[in-house]
């Protein structure tokens, strides 16, 4: 018989602000061991590093087919799109199936869709295909990773949920935040090495290199991980796009969880909530214009290294150029969450506005860098103010709401951080080609917009923290 927790007799205490520091869990007697915490990491780890890999090639790529930037943009979109939509579905299935079963699912649309990919653009790069059915059929495999591949980060962070009491659950949450921002440091620091001559893959060599870590992946996982037997009750939540960096899982809001019984009836849920709810709707709307410029600074990077370094006609040798700047502001991204949060004790709406304005800055300094040097330090400090940027709007809209809510708060921010790369990838590098001004020039009012709003809207640090 299962021995009883002591955190259950415990009374409920506030969820804390949700700071992505990556501490170890206590050594005694841990709720889930070490090397099942590794099969965790290593899960989102692989998906994080091989999505990053993906957009370091895919502006040479581009260059290669001949096709305009924003055709390549546009491809990510309906990804994006499946992922808002099927992200909540895989999260309520997980209750219901088990969160192993889910994460193999999800690896499973990560491996299929990267050998599509990869077989799409091999077909288009050696002449098999025109660029019109390469793009068509790689925005359809690619596809299989929104519809498929979100199945696997809400079953995780359920699985860690529902197996690790109270007083470990923020720091276990937040070593598996932490994997998917070590992943993309390693996916564009990778990514070069695995452009070889071998068997003509070229450009496409990420792609199968990443498909077949994700099937040992799988492997491992599934010989490994043992069948769900949850010690306690929690609900899957659902995840942001793999695309957005810096949105890690909300370790404080202890999704659905029932350790103590509330104090209504059991039978009874919290109305729905929407966006349109009074105490989200400051939040939400800082978050959705944020995260619009966050997408547009991240789809015109790589584009912008092609042209500043005069790579557009030898596109081969833009990948590791391009790789090196994702990496910078991954790094940067880190360096905020793990770093910059904790160590000054910034609340929801300090993180946002410092943020935000230091998004702007970095933007600001890409919009005229002209060597590969001062491109990195724009977008490293951009990187970092969305590093800010993003975990206190997650903070914001979860302590603008009850405990019994928090569920529904997690699901409105996965949707809105899927919602950022539905068009605004390609709506930055449209107007890019068409003006550096006009594409940098929104980007930088976006934040303004969010600098101000914030400043006259967002609820005090003082009032979102008191008990």
């Amino acid at each position: 018989m299962a021995q009883t927790d002591p955190d259950l007799t415990r009374p409920a205490a506030q969820a804390p602000l949700p700071l992505p520091l990556p501490l170890p869990l206590p050594a005694d007697d841990p709720a889930i061991p070490p090397s099942r915490m590794a099969l965790l990491f290593m899960v989102m780890l692989v998906t994080a590093a091989g999505n990053t890999a993906m957009q370091s090639v895919m502006p040479s790529i581009g260059t290669a087919l001949k096709v305009a930037d924003v055709w390549i943009s546009l491809a990510y979109s309906w990804s994006a799109l499946l992922w808002v939509v099927c992200a909540p579905f895989w999260a309520r299935r997980s209750d219901q199936r088990g969160r192993k079963a889910m994460m193999a699912l999800g690896l499973c649309g990560f491996i299929a869709s990267f050998v599509l990919c990869g077989a799409a653009l091999w077909a288009g790069l050696s002449g098999w295909l025109t660029a019109f059915w390469t793009l068509v059929l790689f925005a359809a495999a690619r596809s299989l990773y929104g519809g498929f591949g979100s199945a696997a980060p809400p079953a995780v962070q359920a699985y860690v949920a529902s197996r690790t009491p109270r007083a470990q659950r923020t720091q276990a949450l937040s070593l598996i935040a932490s994997s998917f921002g070590l992943g993309t440091v390693i996916g564009p620091a990778l990514a070069p090495l695995m452009v070889v001559p071998f068997l003509g893959l070229g450009l496409t060599g990420p792609f199968l290199a990443f498909a077949a870590i994700g099937a040992i992946a799988l492997a491992l996982l599934r010989l490994r991980l043992p069948d769900d037997e949850p010690r306690f009750a929690a609900r899957g939540e659902a995840a942001p796009y793999a695309s957005a960096s810096g949105a890690p899982p909300d370790p404080g809001a202890d999704p659905g969880e029932t350790d103590e019984p509330p104090p209504c009836a059991a039978d009874t849920e919290p109305p729905r909530l929407t966006w349109r709810d009074p105490r989200l709707r400051p939040w939400v709307f800082a978050g959705l214009v944020g995260g619009h410029a966050q997408a547009m600074v991240q789809g015109i990077a790589g584009f912008l290294v092609l042209d500043r370094l005069s790579l557009r006609d030898t596109p081969d040798a833009g990948a590791g150029p391009i790789g090196l700047v994702l990496m910078s502001g991954a790094i940067a991204t880190l360096l905020a969450q793990w770093g910059l949060i904790p160590r000054f004790d910034l609340g929801p709406r300090a993180a946002t506005l410092w943020g935000i304005a230091a998004a702007a800055i970095g933007t600001m300094i890409l919009a005229v860098a002209g060597d590969l040097h001062l491109i990195a330090l724009g977008y490293a400090i951009a990187s970092l103010g969305f590093g800010l940027f993003r975990p206190g709007t997650t903070a914001g809209t979860s302590l603008a709401v009850t405990r019994a809510e928090q569920g529904q708060a997690s699901g409105i921010v996965a949707s809105l951080a899927g919602a950022s790369y539905i068009y605004a990838p390609a709506l930055g590098v449209w107007l890019y080609g068409h003006s550096d001004w006009l594409g940098f020039g929104l980007i930088v009012a976006l934040c303004a917009v969010v600098l101000v709003h914030g400043w006259l809207r967002l609820q005090s640090d003082r009032d979102l923290t008191r008990s």
